[in-house]
């Protein structure tokens, strides 16, 4: 397997995809604008992947030594990391599965069937494992990722690679109980898991955290949420971390940060909504 560490890395068009996940049926009424880093810090998208190989199936098992002096085998959280912040031309991705994760070939050459370019990549290792890093573009214009609904897709199609090639993934991400072969042996009660705070981020934006049980979609659900209320989104972070999505948007109401009362709004319209994210109809 070749090293993406610190180099470039180029496909052709002639690829074997996995199956990409389509998001339908969602009218924005807004997109992600691009903007030079801000103080926020490092935003980005958690997402997740698979190694390549004869054997895709076959993962190196992490072990860790139990208070006997046995070897138990566990299976790491699975993280991914859409930054929107960090480079002004391009969506950057890092994925982390401890140390089980390879070059991540397939998980690009997937991507590219979005219509994506994959202009750099490299690894780099930490005490967490081995993190993958790559930088998005869009094909047609050569610039990052913008629209809520592709990265939605990017995260479910990296979500699906993952789950592919690392089928053990699946006990420990949300999405593994539809699209997994183990769902996860825990369950994350919404109405507990979910929280939402809105701050002021000087005069002209506010800051906007979200933390909630993860889902397919929701992405896409919590900024056509935030966006159906009329305030824009600047930019955003969304974190898939094993069950939970952790999101932070900067949000603006007509060029202006959010006075309280729609402060108050938006964070009462997103537990509202992340609580209850299907009603069914009832037949009179």
């Amino acid at each position: 397997m070749a090293s993406a560490a610190n180099c470039a890395v180029y496909f052709s068009s002639n690829t074997n995809c996995l199956t990409v996940f389509e998001i339908k049926n969602h009218s924005l009424p807004a997109t992600f604008v691009s903007r030079q880093p801000s103080t926020l810090g490092r935003r980005s998208l958690r997402l997740l992947s698979p190694t390549t190989g004869n054997n895709p199936r076959v993962a190196p098992s992490a072990t860790a030594i139990g208070n006997d002096g046995s070897l138990l085998d566990t299976v790491p959280t699975p993280k991914v990391i859409i930054d929107q912040d960090s480079d002004p031309d391009a969506t950057v991705v890092e994925i982390t599965f401890g140390d089980r994760l390879g070059a991540l070939l397939d998980t690009m050459n997937a991507l590219k069937s979005l219509g994506l370019n994959v202009t750099k990549a490299n690894v780099y290792l930490d005490s967490s494992g081995k993190h993958n890093k790559f930088s998005i573009t869009k094909a047609s214009t050569g610039r990052k990722v913008e629209d809520p609904e592709l990265l939605e897709a990017i995260r479910l199609t990296i979500i699906n690679n993952l789950l592919q090639y690392h089928p053990e993934s699946s006990s420990q991400l949300a999405m593994g109980a539809t699209f997994g072969v183990e769902p996860p042996k825990e369950t994350i009660d919404v109405d507990i898991a979910t929280r939402v705070r809105v701050r002021d981020d000087g005069p002209d934006r506010s800051l906007l955290f979200v933390e909630t049980a993860d889902r397919p979609g929701l992405l896409v659900d919590i900024v056509k949420t935030i966006t159906d209320i009329n305030i824009s989104v600047e930019s955003g972070e969304f974190d898939t971390e094993g069950l939970l999505a952790k999101a932070t948007f900067h949000v603006n109401y007509k060029g202006k940060s959010l006075i309280k009362p729609l402060q108050q709004v938006l964070a009462n319209s997103l537990r509202y909504f992340l609580r209850r994210p299907s009603t069914e109809e009832a037949s009179f």
